[in-house]
């Protein structure tokens, strides 16, 4: 087995002989009997020390009244509830879904247990009617009837519950699942394929609300069996509204070319955002498809149980089923059967689709069609179309799948758990509340944003064309579009689908000449200032409680036009971008942006020696950390800024901003070395704090950025390549092998003599996200074993040791904490992979061998990827993917 499966014990419980059918040998796998031993408790109030609670004793107070008035008065969630912090339940596995049309989470025990339909809201409870039951039949007996569950619930008695896990386990390897069940003393092995249509630059198939599950059957007994796997769906997620009544089911049969799909349609008829959820599977010869229209969920279950048992088949009644009266539950059920002889094997095909077409956010005044309408329409029959497509298309799927996940996982130099996390991670581009909506072909750019049509030029086509496009920034933290953070996770986002990044952008450039005067307090100072102030970077898109897009920055604890990073990380976001896709006209189009944003951060160089100041709060992605005066972070990002303000001037040839950020780079080099340059690493800040030295783990991301735009060495060095490579050693020793024996990736903050620094309730965390930068700034420097070994920390604490697969935090402590669970900045990992290739293609060149790497070539021609260049814009060294 592989080292993840050996490195924690998760497969050490499993008895099954098999290990299924077309498992891959690498992703995460677990045994359904596993007991994670650590239970780790959500970040609170009782985790402060006494210092930070006396300095955060008003802050508190302001919340309280935020927070009363919010859930009280208001009847909504606040943005980040930090009374009622999700709990850790350590049973999560791969969604299904595509983007934005919402996602369902099947855990790894097999349980139908997050649910994600209205737009980034969540519903975390397993609905126990959601499974799926195998029955075995020789010489026509029924011999064997097991729900695939280790559940032992108090509905449906009549149900065989208690399967044993010690028989099964699950492998994941986003965006595809296995579960592999061994039937004991049956000589019968299933194994589950569960399927999303996740597909690099794919924007259609990417965006369906289906998933696909196959069952593959190995008949290892000298006697040919029968068998019928039933699929069950309660019509609802668990939530309150699922006995609000008037919800009705039908069966439904789709046939198109030779091919039929039949199932049942559950209808949600809910007042906002309805839904159907349409369960099905694929009739072909050799295999039947029976259905149950209705059964009652709340009762035994001898409606299918019994049925089943007669003869393997369900009685399949035509006509719907009446509309259910308050207070009742509603199921149905589809089963599909087939022979496998002695010695054989045999398939059945499931497909779960949900079909919620229009969509209203917390307000309700605006209504929004799903991506997935522009193929399927809008009026909410979409379901039988969906269900037939994934069931006819998943093989398609699949083998775009494989040939892009093929040269990582092939690659000999990538540790398994590197392979496991670098695909795994990605789950989050789907399940975090992402929306991804159509725009309608009449708006205009005004009518977008209230933008001049002169200054994004593009604006209307690339929304009209690729559509809107917003995740959050945690399930915990329910803000779209999060930018600080973005600035991280945007990495996976660019390198597999380049464009929903560049729309994106054009949304945020969109946003930055906007201004909202309204006045509210903010809570960490209680000042009253502007929701919005024109010519600066938005902290967030908005709520979705709320009306994203509309109303923008729901983050309300700082006053975030004061903030250091956000106007630096759009400027260094638009060149990379740029040099990954030679998107000609987005730089054009993004040129005045980067302008305006740099002349409002400008005014934080109060002493004009090139390099801004902190203004001594927490101004910056470390909201509660304090920087004063110039430091290492947000320094390194401003020269970083000023850089490819200088090489975008010189694409654009405008001579005029080169020759003002050019004096302003040389002035500012000169005085961030002089300052926070102490011979080992740069400083944390310049205040007078004991804490101004301290080692951050990510002093460096301004050349990380750099590096990822092909800058920060010759002459467009900024910052000594002896510095850097001096700081990240001195980071690996203290931050990484001096915290937790090297085995929980790099601290925030170290002090010098090897302690960790307990100044603020920021600075003795691991953020999971920085720590994948942190590893790609080292492997661009050369430090690529430092650079696994360093991320690995994070992947081992995160996936085997605390069980939070597929629901990765922004934060843990060393021990018994962590903090928002489900968050976006993990996505940094494939940072790491564009650093790997960078260094491939580094070590091609070098050996004259004229050739890319191998992730590299697949994106350019499986993909077809094709660069877009103008005369007047020479090429710049871009990767065509990751």
């Amino acid at each position: 087995m592989m080292e993840t499966e050996n490195s924690l014990g998760l497969m050490d419980k499993y008895q099954g002989p098999s290990f299924g059918c077309k498992v891959p040998e690498f992703g995460w796998r677990i045994c359904l009997a596993h007991e994670f031993e650590e239970k780790r408790k959500p970040f609170s109030a009782a985790n402060v020390s006494l210092s930070n609670m006396i300095d955060h004793f008003r802050l508190g107070l302001r919340y309280f009244r935020f927070w009363c008035r919010k859930t009280y008065v208001e009847k909504k969630a606040p943005f980040i509830d930090m009374l009622n912090s999700i709990p850790l339940r350590q049973i999560y596995g791969a969604p299904l879904g595509g983007f934005g049309g919402g996602t369902i989470t099947r855990g790894w025990r097999g349980e139908f247990c997050r649910w994600q339909l209205n737009p980034g809201l969540y519903q975390y409870k397993t609905v126990i009617d959601d499974q799926f039951i195998v029955c075995l039949r020789r010489n026509g007996q029924t011999v064997y009837q097991q729900v695939l569950s280790m559940e032992k619930p108090y509905t449906l008695l009549s149900w065989n519950w208690g399967y044993s896990g010690h028989h099964a386990f699950y492998h994941a390897l986003y965006p595809r699942a296995w579960t592999v069940y061994h039937l004991p003393g049956q000589h019968v092995t299933l194994t589950c394929r569960q399927i999303s249509p996740i597909i690099p630059h794919d924007y259609k198939d990417t965006s369906l609300p289906v998933g696909v599950f196959v069952w593959e059957v190995e008949n290892e007994s000298s006697e040919d069996v029968e068998v019928s796997i039933v699929f069950t769906m309660r019509n609802g997620t668990g939530s309150h509204s699922d006995k609000d009544g008037g919800h009705w089911n039908e069966p439904f049969c789709f046939q198109e070319g030779g091919e039929q799909v039949s199932g049942v349609l559950l209808h949600h008829c809910t007042s906002c955002n309805p839904y159907t959820l349409a369960v099905s599977a694929r009739a072909k010869s050799g295999t039947e498809v029976t259905h149950l229209t209705t059964f009652n969920p709340a009762g035994l279950g001898n409606e299918v149980w019994r049925d089943l048992l007669d003869d393997g088949h369900l009685e399949s009644p035509s006509g719907q089923s009446p509309p259910t009266e308050k207070g009742q539950l509603t199921a149905a059920a589809v089963a599909a059967s087939c022979g496998v002889p002695a010695g054989g094997s045999n398939t059945l095909e499931f497909c779960l689709a949900w079909d919620m077409p229009c969509i209203s956010f917390g307000t309700g005044e605006k209504k929004y069609r799903r991506r997935y309408t522009r193929f399927f329409g809008s009026s909410g029959d979409a379901g039988p179309a969906l269900s037939f497509y994934a069931l006819t298309h998943y093989k398609d799927w699949e083998c775009k799948i494989e040939a892009w996940q093929k040269p990582i996982l092939e690659n000999r130099d990538f540790p398994a758990w590197y392979k496991s996390a670098l695909f795994n991670e990605l789950y989050f581009v789907a399940d975090g509340g992402t929306v991804w909506v159509e725009v309608e072909n009449n708006i205009r750019n005004m009518d977008l944003m209230g933008v001049e049509k002169s200054k994004l030029s593009e604006l209307s086509r690339v929304l009209q064309e690729f559509g809107r496009f917003a995740y959050l920034e945690g399930q915990e933290y329910r803000m779209y579009n999060t930018y600080d953070v973005h600035f991280y996770a945007s990495f996976a986002l660019l390198m597999l689908w380049p464009e929903l990044q560049i729309s994106l952008q054009y949304d945020m450039a969109a946003a930055v000449l906007r201004e909202d005067r309204e006045q509210r307090t903010y809570l960490m100072n209680g000042e009253i200032c502007s929701v919005k102030t024109k010519n600066v970077v938005p902290h967030d898109i908005g709520d979705p409680e709320d009306e994203p897009w509309e109303r923008l920055n729901a983050y309300l604890i700082h006053d975030t036009a004061d903030w250091k990073d956000l106007n630096l990380k759009f400027v260094l976001q638009v060149y990379r971008d740029y040099c990954l896709t030679n998107n000609f006209t987005y730089l054009l189009d993004m040129w005045p942006i980067c302008q305006f944003v740099m002349d409002s951060e400008l005014k934080f160089d109060k002493d004009g020696d090139g390099l801004i100041e902190n203004s001594g709060f927490a101004d910056q992605t470390y909201d509660g950390w304090v920087m004063t005066g110039p430091s290492s972070y947000c320094g390194g990002l401003w020269l970083a800024s000023v850089c490819v303000m200088c090489k975008m001037a010189e694409i654009l040839k405008d001579n005029s901003v080169l020759q003002k950020y050019s004096t302003i780079l040389e002035n500012g080099k000169t005085a961030y070395e002089k300052l926070l340059w102490n011979g080992r690493y740069y400083n944390y800040d310049c205040s007078t704090h004991s804490y101004s030295n301290s080692v951050m783990s990510d002093q460096c991301a301004g050349q990380w950025f750099l590096r990822a735009c092909n800058l920060g060495t010759g002459c467009y060095e900024v910052f000594p390549r002896s510095h850097v490579v001096s700081a990240l050693k001195t980071i690996f020793e203290l931050n990484v092998q001096r915290f937790a024996n090297g085995t929980m990736g790099a601290v925030n903050g170290m002090r010098p003599s090897g302690h960790v620094d307990n100044s603020s309730v920021q600075s003795n965390e691991v953020w999971v996200g920085v720590v994948y930068g942190l590893a790609a700034t080292m492997i661009h420097e050369g430090l690529v074993k430092e650079g696994f070994e360093t991320a690995e920390g994070c992947y081992r604490t995160v996936w085997e040791r605390l069980g939070m697969g597929f629901q990765t935090p922004e934060a843990y402590c060393e021990k018994n904490i962590y903090r928002s669970l489900a968050y976006m900045r993990p996505l940094s990992i494939w940072a790491m992979q564009l650093a790997l290739d960078r260094q491939a293609t580094s070590r091609t060149v070098e050996a004259g061998e004229g050739r890319v790497s191998e992730t590299a070539a697949w994106h350019a021609e499986t993909l077809k990827v094709e660069p877009r260049e103008s005369a007047e814009a020479p090429g710049v060294g871009r990767l065509h993917g990751p």
